[in-house]
Parts: C-alpha cells; sequence; structure tokens
C-alpha cells in the first residue's frame, strides 16, 4: 500500500487541508499567552501567626513548633521551613507538583485547627494562610509617594482604593506592601507626670481601651416609625484622644494631653520604603495561579491611567520591576532567530537543489510544521516563552529532512527518465518506510522528556511536547504535500537543472562526491583502524561528559537586580535608614541603572535591608546585568558599617525560603547549641572556597538582650505580679495596640508607648512604677535586677528541626557543580559531627536531583530509539548502526561546549537528547538503501552499503547543514535571553561539525562489521539445529 498515492492523486483535497491547518494556527499565533519560561505551578502554602511582644524563641516553641507538627503529617509535603522572630512565625509549606492547591490549602487548614489547642490562648486571632508559588516571579511594583502630602495619607490611598482596585484585576493574586504608614494615633507618655498623679501605665491603657467603643445600641420601634439608635461612642482622631480624662485629682479632670503627648501618626514608626529620594509605600503585585504573566501585567497597565486619575494630584505612581518588558524582549529576539533560522535553511536547500520551485516545495514545510504545532500549543494551554520558542527555533533545521528525503528520492528518478506524476508515485513509495523511521524514532527521543518527574520535568515537557509535534506534522506533510507538489510542479528540466549556476553547483557537489568515494574506499578497506576511531570517540565522549563541568539553568539577564543589605544586629532603626539613604546614592550613580527602591522593615530586624534595582532597557545599556554587578561591588564595600549581597533575578524561582544569595546550603541538627557552635565555623570555611562568592548565612541574628530578673519575694510583699510587669514593660516599650476605631474606609489603632527620648537606655525602666496592692506606687527598681546578655532575633526551622542556611553566588567561571562537590568536601573536611546534617536547597537542590537523572535519561532516550528502530526493521542488529552515529555527536557537542567556556547545564543536555534524535538520520538513510539493495538487487553487503552511502550524500548534507544552520543563530545570538539559548545552539552545531565528518566514514563500516557478526550467528545457529 503506498500512503502517499492517496493524496497524489487528490490534490484539491490535499492542498485544503493544509490551508486548514495554516489557518488554525494563524488563528492560535494571536491566541497565545507570552511568558518567560513554561508556568510551573508549584503547590504552596505559607502560613503566618502573630503574638505581639513575644521574643522569637517564645514563638518558636509556643506557635511554631506545634504548628509544625500538624503540618508535617500531612500528605504529599516535600519541604517545611519556618521562621520565628520577634511577634511572629512564617511558615511555608511546599507540597509534592502531584498535589492541587487547593486540596492542600484544605489539608492546611485541617491542620491549623487540629493545632489551635497548643497555640496560646492569648493568640490575637487564629494563624492565617494564603496559597503561593515561588516558581513566580513578582509581577511588578508600584510605588507611591508624595511630596505634600503625609506618609499616613499616601498609605489611605492604597490600603483603601489602589490595593483593592488592582487586586479586582483578573489574574492578580496576592497584593502585599513595604513601607506601609497605616495611620494610628500614638500616645507617648510621659512615665514621672502619671507617677506623679498616682497612676500607672496600666491605669492609662485601661483609660484609653474604654473610651472608644463601636457596638450596636438597638432600635425604637415606635407605632408608626423606627428609629436607629446610635451614639457618639467612638474617638476618631488625635485631638479626641488628647481631651480623654483618665483620672481626677484634687476634683480637676487629668487628660490625656496632661500626661503624654498625643499625634496623628503610624501603627509602626520602625519601618519605611524609599524610591528616587521619596519615602513611598510600595505595592508589590502578584501573578494568581494559573494565569499568564504577560497578560495580567498588561490588564494592570490598563488600570493604571484610571487609577491615577482618581488620586490627589499631589499623588505620584511609578511602576517597577515589570519582568515583561524583559520577556517581551526576549520573545522578539527569539522570534528574529527563528526568522533568522528559516531564511538560512531555505539558502542551504537551494544552493542543493538550485531551482527555486524545488526548493519551494520542502520549505513549505516550515510554515505548516510551525503553525500546526502552534494551533496545537494553544490547545494544550501553553505559552509563547524562552522554552517553546526554543524547540519551534531547533526543530526549523530537521522539519525540512523528511521533505527533502522525499524530493531529492522524487529528483532521482525524474532524472532517470520517468513522469513526474510517476516519479512521485513510485518515489513516495520507495521512501515511505524510511520517513516513518526517520520521524518515529526522532519523536521517541523525547519519550523520557514525558515522564521526567520533578520541576525540571515540568519545565522540559512542553519543549519535547512541542517539538514532538513539530516533527510528526512534518512527518505527514512529507508524505502527503511534498509528493502532491512534486507530481505537478516538478520536470524533467528542474531535476536536470539549467543555466551556469546550476552546471557550477553541480560540478562542485561532483568533486565533494567523488572525494567523498575515494574517502568512503579507503575507510572500508581500512576497516579495523576505523572501528578503532568510532571506540575512541564513545571512549572520548564518555571522558568529556564526565570532566565538563556541569551546571542547572544558565543565568539570564532580566534587567533586575535584587539585594540584601546588612548592618551589626545592634543597630538602630534611624542608624540603619541613615546607612541605605547612603547606600542607594551610590547605586544610583550608575549609568545602567533605571531605579532604585528600598526598605527597612524594622522590628525585629532593624539591621536587614532590601533593595531592589531595575537596569535600562537594552538598547539604552552599555553592561549585562552581572557587569553592573561586579561594578557595584566594589562601590559598596566602600560604605562603612553596611554589607551589600546582590543577585540577578532569575525566571526560574525554585524553593520557599528566600537568602541573600542564589544557591542554598542548609544546615540542620537537633541539638541547637551544637548547630550555633557548627554555624559560623562552616560560612567561615564556605568562604575560603574559591569557586564561590558572596557567602552569606542567616545565622540567627542575635542583639542586645536586658533582662529584668525578677525579686519575687519583694513582689508578693508589694501585690505585685509577674504579669503586671510584663503588661508594664509591654506598655511602656512594645508600640502596644490599646484600642480601635472605624470608619467607613477602614479600622485604626491606638498606639500607646512612652514618650520617645524615655527610650534611649536602660536608665529608662528607672522611671517607670507600678501600682501596689495598696494603691502606692512602686518604682521598677525596686524589685527588679537587669542583666545584659544576648538574644536571638529569629530562628529558623527546616523539617522542624533547628536550621541555619548559607548561600552562595558562583564565582566567575566556575559551574554549580564545581561549587557543589567543593562544599562536600569542605564539610568532610571539617568532620562535622553525625547529628548535623547538611542538604543543598532551592536549585541546588534541584540540579543535585537533574545530575543523578542525567545519564538515566540519555541511557533512556538511547533506549527509546533503539526499541523504536528494532520494531521497524525486524532486527537487534540494524538499531545499533544507526545508533553509532551517536558518540561523535556527543564528543563534537561536549567539545563545543567546553572550548566556547559553557557548562553542562540542563539547555545543553537537552540539545544532546536532539542531537540523538537528528544524528541517527544519517544511518538511517544509509542503512534502508543498503536493506532494500541487498534484498531486491542482491548485492553483497560491501556493495549495497558503499552504493547507499554515495545515492544518499546528497540527501545525507542537506539535512545536516539545514539542522547545523538553523541553529547557527541560537549558538551566537545576542539580546535578550540569549545566555538561555546558547548552550542549546552550540551542543547542536558542534556536535552536527564533527558527526557529519566521521559518521559518513563510520557507519559502513560499523554497518559491514555488525552484519558480519549477524552472518556468523545465523550459520552457527544453523549448524546447531
Amino acid at each position: 500500500m503506498n500512503f502517499s498515492a492517496v493524496f497524489i492523486r487528490r490534490p484539491v483535497a490535499t492542498s485544503l487541508l493544509m490551508l486548514g491547518v495554516l489557518f488554525l494556527g494563524i488563528i492560535g499565533y494571536t491566541q497565545l499567552p507570552i511568558a518567560g519560561v513554561p508556568q510551573v505551578d508549584i503547590p504552596t502554602i505559607s502560613i503566618n501567626a502573630s503574638l505581639p511582644g513575644a521574643s522569637a524563641e517564645t514563638m518558636a516553641s509556643s506557635v511554631t513548633a506545634p504548628l509544625e507538627r500538624a503540618l508535617a503529617i500531612l500528605p504529599g509535603v516535600t519541604s517545611l521551613t519556618s521562621t520565628s522572630s520577634l511577634g511572629s512565625s512564617s511558615i511555608a509549606v511546599q507540597f509534592d507538583l502531584s498535589r492541587s492547591v487547593d486540596s492542600a490549602a484544605l489539608d492546611v487548614q485541617t491542620a491549623i485547627n487540629a493545632a489551635s489547642g497548643d497555640l496560646p490562648k492569648n493568640l490575637p486571632h487564629p494563624p492565617t494562610f494564603e496559597k503561593a508559588n515561588p516558581a513566580d516571579a513578582l509581577l511588578m511594583t508600584i510605588a507611591v509617594y508624595s511630596d505634600v502630602l503625609p506618609p499616613g495619607k499616601v498609605d489611605d490611598y492604597v490600603e483603601n482604593y489602589l490595593a483593592p482596585e488592582i487586586a479586582r484585576v483578573q489574574g492578580v493574586g496576592v497584593v502585599d506592601y513595604h513601607g506601609q504608614q497605616k495611620p494610628a494615633v500614638r500616645v507617648r507618655i510621659n512615665p514621672e507626670a502619671i507617677a506623679a498623679l498616682g497612676l500607672s501605665l496600666e491605669d492609662v491603657r485601661a483609660a484609653i481601651a474604654a473610651s472608644t467603643v463601636n457596638a450596636p445600641k438597638g432600635t425604637l420601634n415606635g407605632e408608626h416609625q423606627a428609629v436607629t439608635l446610635d451614639a457618639t461612642d467612638q474617638v476618631v482622631d488625635a485631638d479626641g484622644y488628647a481631651a480623654l480624662v483618665v483620672a481626677y485629682r484634687n476634683d480637676a479632670p487629668v487628660r490625656l494631653r496632661d500626661i503624654s503627648s498625643v499625634v496623628a501618626s503610624a501603627e509602626d514608626i520602625r519601618q519605611g520604603a524609599w524610591v528616587g529620594g521619596h519615602q513611598a509605600v510600595m505595592i508589590d503585585v502578584h501573578k494568581q495561579i494559573g494565569f499568564n504573566i504577560n497578560q495580567t501585567v498588561e490588564r494592570v497597565k490598563a488600570e493604571l491611567p484610571r487609577l491615577t486619575h482618581d488620586l490627589p494630584a499631589s499623588m505620584h505612581m511609578v511602576l517597577l520591576g515589570d519582568r515583561t518588558q524583559t520577556i517581551r524582549a526576549s520573545v522578539v529576539d527569539l522570534q528574529f532567530t527563528l526568522l533568522l533560522s528559516v531564511i538560512l535553511v531555505v539558502l542551504v536547500v537551494y544552493a542543493f537543489l538550485r531551482d527555486v520551485r524545488a526548493t519551494l516545495i520542502p520549505v513549505i514545510t516550515i510554515p505548516l510544521s510551525l503553525l500546526g504545532t502552534i494551533a496545537a500549543m494553544d490547545v494544550l494551554g501553553y505559552s509563547l516563552d524562552n522554552v517553546s520558542l526554543m524547540a519551534l527555533t531547533v526543530v526549523i533545521g530537521f522539519v525540512v529532512d523528511d521533505a527533502i528525503v522525499m524530493l531529492e528520492n522524487i529528483l532521482r528518478h525524474i532524472e532517470d527518465g520517468e513522469s513526474p506524476f510517476d516519479a512521485a508515485i513510485k518515489g513516495s513509495r520507495e521512501i515511505a518506510f524510511t520517513i516513518v523511521s526517520m520521524t518515529v524514532s526522532l519523536v521517541a527521543v523525547f519519550i523520557p522528556l514525558l515522564f521526567m518527574g520533578g520541576l525540571v520535568g515540568r519545565l522540559f515537557r512542553e519543549f519535547a511536547v512541542t517539538a514532538g509535534i513539530a516533527i510528526l506534522i512534518s512527518g505527514l506533510v512529507s508524505l502527503t504535500l511534498t509528493p502532491t507538489l512534486c507530481a505537478r510542479f516538478l520536470d524533467r528540466q528542474t531535476a536536470h537543472g539549467r543555466g551556469r549556476f546550476h552546471e557550477s553547483a553541480e560540478r562542485v557537489f561532483n568533486r565533494l562526491l567523488d572525494l567523498y568515494a575515494g574517502g568512503l574506499r579507503k575507510a572500508l578497506l581500512h576497516r579495523k583502524l576505523t572501528l578503532l576511531v568510532a571506540g575512541l570517540t564513545l571512549v572520548g565522549t564518555v571522558l568529556m561528559y564526565v570532566a565538563i563541568p556541569k551546571g542547572f539553568f544558565p543565568q539570564q539577564d532580566n534587567g533586575l537586580i535584587s539585594g540584601v543589605a546588612e548592618a551589626s544586629q545592634d543597630i538602630s532603626y534611624p542608624a540603619m535608614v541613615e546607612r541605605m539613604h547612603a547606600l542607594a546614592a551610590v547605586i544610583e550613580n550608575d549609568p545602567d541603572i533605571q531605579h532604585v527602591y528600598y526598605w527597612v522593615e524594622g522590628d525585629p530586624s532593624a539591621n536587614i535591608g532590601r533593595v531592589l534595582i531595575d537596569l535600562k532597557p537594552f538598547g539604552e545599556r552599555s553592561a549585562s546585568v552581572y557587569e553592573v554587578i561586579k561594578r557595584l561591588r566594589p562601590q559598596a564595600a566602600k560604605l562603612p558599617g553596611i554589607s551589600l549581597y546582590l543577585q540577578a533575578r532569575q525566571d526560574l524561582q525554585i524553593g520557599a525560603r528566600t537568602s541573600k544569595t542564589q544557591f542554598q546550603y542548609t544546615l540542620r541538627d537537633t541539638n541547637l547549641e551544637e548547630l550555633r557552635h557548627w554555624a559560623p565555623i562552616m560560612l567561615k570555611a564556605l568562604g575560603e572556597i574559591p569557586v564561590i562568592q558572596d557567602v552569606a548565612g542567616d545565622l540567627e541574628p542575635v542583639a542586645p538582650r536586658l533582662t529584668a530578673v525578677l525579686d519575687r519575694d519583694t513582689m508578693s510583699r508589694f501585690g505585685i505580679t509577674p504579669q503586671m510587669v510584663d503588661d508594664t514593660l509591654y506598655d511602656a516599650f512594645g508600640q502596644r495596640q490599646v484600642a480601635t476605631f472605624y470608619t467607613q474606609l477602614n479600622v485604626y489603632r491606638v498606639v500607646l508607648e512612652v514618650g520617645q527620648h524615655y527610650q534611649l537606655d536602660a536608665n529608662a525602666l528607672s522611671r517607670l512604677y507600678l501600682k501596689a496592692s495598696n494603691g502606692k506606687q512602686v518604682p521598677l527598681s525596686s524589685f527588679i535586677r537587669l542583666e545584659s546578655s544576648t538574644a536571638p532575633l529569629t530562628i529558623n526551622h527546616d523539617g522542624q528541626f533547628p536550621a541555619v542556611t548559607l548561600s552562595f553566588n558562583l564565582a566567575p567561571g566556575h559551574a554549580l557543580s564545581e561549587a557543589i562537590a567543593a562544599i562536600d568536601a569542605k564539610g568532610t573536611e571539617l568532620g562535622k559531627p553525625a547529628g548535623l546534617t547538611a542538604v543543598f536547597q532551592g536549585s541546588a537542590q534541584a540540579f543535585k536531583a537533574s545530575l543523578s537523572n542525567q545519564p538515566l535519561l540519555i541511557a533512556a532516550a538511547l533506549l527509546a530509539i533503539f526499541i523504536v528502530l528494532g520494531i521497524l526493521y525486524e532486527s537487534y542488529i540494524h538499531p545499533l548502526t544507526i545508533l553509532s552515529t551517536l558518540p561523535s555527536a556527543g564528543i563534537g557537542a561536549l567539545g563545543a561546549l567546553m572550548l566556547l567556556g559553557y557548562d553542562f547545564s540542563l539547555i545543553a543536555l537537552i540539545g544532546v537528547i536532539l542531537l540523538i534524535g537528528i544524528v541517527k538520520k544519517n544511518g538511517i538513510m544509509m542503512v534502508d538503501f543498503a536493506l532494500v539493495a541487498e534484498k531486491e538487487r542482491g548485492l553483497p553487503p560491501e556493495e549495497a552499503i558503499y552504493e547507499a552511502c554515495l545515492l544518499r550524500f546528497r540527501p545525507i548534507m542537506m539535512t545536516t547543514m539545514a539542522a547545523l544552520l538553523g541553529a547557527l543563530p541560537l549558538a551566537f545570538g545576542h539580546g535578550a535571553g540569549a545566555e538561555l539559548r546558547r548552550p542549546l545552539g552550540v551542543a547542536i552545531v558542534g556536535g552536527l561539525l564533527i558527526s557529519q565528518v566521521l559518521t559518513l566514514y563510520t557507519t559502513p563500516v560499523i554497518y559491514l562489521f555488525l552484519e558480519r557478526l549477524r552472518t556468523h550467528q545465523t550459520r552457527r545457529t544453523v549448524a546447531a539445529t
């Protein structure tokens, strides 16, 4: 049966079918969303709990630990990390990728309910949780500021108007803030004044709390009318609170303003954010799971003009960190690369065929395959991103292969004198099995990728499916449309050529063919030497694979830099803000930087500041993101009292825990003291490793602690309890929220504290008094003794155990595999105790998992091809002949990567897997024709393979050159996202160059060697029977 003959005899139906594919592809292209990388949803739930005033140690033991115990037993939990700090606990639970985030959220709610009985009874409200996806980068940041309005007024507009409007935009998920300045009334008590009046801080707190309520009053229901009751029971501004009567002394009222300063201020005055020299409120906009980043950003941008119009004229919005700018630039560059690849492939085909009509026939395969694939991508919910567009660009080089093979075989019959129609019928029947073998075996290469687990598998599944669909469509087009067009548009003049260019090109090709024929005869005469070369190639490939440095994911220039600034742990909030301003001034001087925005969040980590840097667009800056970082490091190091850690932000985010630098190494120990001893040792040791830099850690930051040692005997004599002491200290120094008032827009707090000049040092405690049981004032200093020590500001857990995460960046010119090996060796050298476990986290952990799977993945690809070819050829021997072409491609790919200084990343691995599929086509074309010559014409194997090599020399050269030039723009491209694509192109170009030279000679020799083995085995079997 001739499958192609049906379509050759029905050209109208065939052409209309292909037009339908084009139409669907064009529709799909207009609907496909744009993204940086394929959408990977990592089911993650973030849980938060607060207990104002509680120390980090109290939060870790009484809040975090009970929640962790309940969460750890949930099904599918892969990661459980937490941070406990002053008054707050944050837990991140990451689930297996097979889990739905919605079902995981239900399980988390159940766990929180189960743990509620073990949580402190004075917890202000139950723990809350939200769905998250660490793989999703921040969509954008919107800074809102005013040079006229106070920060509290700006915050009011942000929280009550802008944030809700932005959150309603389709695709927007969590909206949170930095530098919040939520309005509040602050009451700053003069402790000496209240002591003189016989009042305590608790008396004042109780008076304020009782002064404002907002309770229902009921309704009067008359015979004809109902009247709602109300009262002026709320105090809603600073003037109202200042006038409150706290007590009476000598029949005169003591008002709050008499003993304190009452001001309109902010809930937390120890946090702030800035951009361009202005104090601002930052709105961080995150994407909702399942929505496209580009479409969501465009929807938010479309709303900004309307939102700006409704703001006061003195208020300004600045759009920062817009990731879609570089995504769009990357996609545009990749589309140009794709177009350039098409042009190069067309030129290759024309150079070999020397006829416009003959060239157009295989070239038509390109738009049909690409648009057909795009239509399928739309149905599958994929996006136009760096990975899918890389797949489309790469396949351009070999979607024409099948059409070239079909065309070349039909032309050969026309040259022999047959009519184009008869040549199409006969040629398509002869070559159909070869095309099916080439197509199916090439698609088989991607089968292992489809079954890869984890994040890496999810990421490259889109690549495998996209490339596989394009190859299948090209195979179908080659079996249907290509012979149909050959039958209608080719003639004997096309086959025999015309003009000087055709004649000159033919002479050049014949000269090449003669040279190859002579070389092939020598290779067949010196078979042992040729087999030795093939064997050495295999050994060299293995050795080079072991030697080449290995990486995870190529680092991209997305035009965004994130930084963490760290000062001494005892620094005050005002001093830290001053250092951050100085640091921002240094950064802003760099000519390639567009925006610098930063914030300090105060308690409990006033010594930590965050910096985000937006670079100018690619066309407006002269340096890459890594060159800018390299310039900034020494400049920032000149500033005294502060350290800056910088890293380029990437599309691919892995892991729920953030760190100062890119790669994470976590130490865990059940013995907290042992962990605290060894963590600084490991930090220092990692800093001595030359292949890494910017080593940092989240060692439990400690700050000076002043402990009030209670004299309980004296306290009991005065009738004073420890709770009274705690309440007094909290009232004085804890920014205690003591009352709430409500408006139509929001809920606001009243914050109690002593005056700021009473908070400067330990002497402030001597000014505090408590009321004894007899009503007399007793100085706090009469029953406490102060001891100085240190206390942790934060406590981190990983998998319920105390943990410290060390982080690092790679030194220039070094790969992640070198860093991991050096760190493991350093840990062994130090002889760390058995109870201290060390694991890589985030990207480093994913890299280690992928590294262990790489040999298995390559072996699985080879096995898949062997099985498919074995089924097609009904032979165990011939697939081995075809697979023998692969070592030469491997040594070429690895050599090119090493020569140009690239590590063997996941992208390079994909290039090698593609090479496995591309290179074996040469073997298939040779073996197919040799087998036909043996079976149908009775030629001996030596003559059959020699003739097959010469007959298939032109299509082999055409297909290889098409694939090579199709990958060339990827290998040497520039612009947005080029760092991601280059390793793929370099691997393919290097592999094809070497394999093209070697396989033309080694494959026929291996064919004869295996054929002789098969014949010898057959004779032994026959003799035995």
